[in-house]
């Protein structure tokens, strides 16, 4: 009977070491993320308070194009939020687009602009590309297209 005892122990301290350590890391991913966006990390904004990420146009028709071609497009937008908006990072769905984001924090009531560069070389059809533009605003991950058709180039 003492050893069933000992060994329930021992298996509760385990378990509440490991969930101690889960609690450790995921305030550590959220201190680590909160230092990354600039915020205090000693107080987390208040979501009312955090930026908010508004776009003019969230998907943009370039039309036909031929293959080869290049489309460039600035996707307009302004921070309607309560705190400075730090764009974290921007990434497509292949090569063939590429996004350059603002460097700065963006003021409340201030806009900017991410720009889209897609080269259709080797690309034919219709075409739908994802910009996927991470921030400290709310919601923290915003979703852009870049649609079209391109057309196969006449020899």
């Amino acid at each position: 009977m003492r050893k069933i005892f000992v060994l329930a122990l021992v298996a509760i301290s385990f378990a509440s070491c490991q969930n101690a350590t889960k609690t450790n890391e995921t305030a550590g991913t959220a201190t680590e993320s909160a230092a990354v966006a600039g915020a205090n990390t000693d107080a987390a904004v208040p979501v009312g308070d955090a930026a908010v990420m508004d776009f003019e146009k969230g998907n943009y028709d370039f039309g036909k194009i031929t293959q080869g071609e290049k489309v460039s497009y600035s996707y307009k937008f302004k921070n309607s939020g309560k705190s400075p908006l730090i764009i974290l990072n921007a990434t497509a769905t292949c090569g063939c687009t590429v996004p350059e984001v603002p460097k700065e924090p963006i003021k409340p009531g201030e806009e900017g602009e991410i720009k889209v560069v897609f080269n259709s070389t080797g690309k034919s059809g219709m075409q739908d590309k994802v910009i996927t533009v991470t921030s400290n605003a709310q919601p923290h991950i915003a979703s852009l297209h870049l649609t079209g058709e391109v057309k196969e180039q006449s020899n």
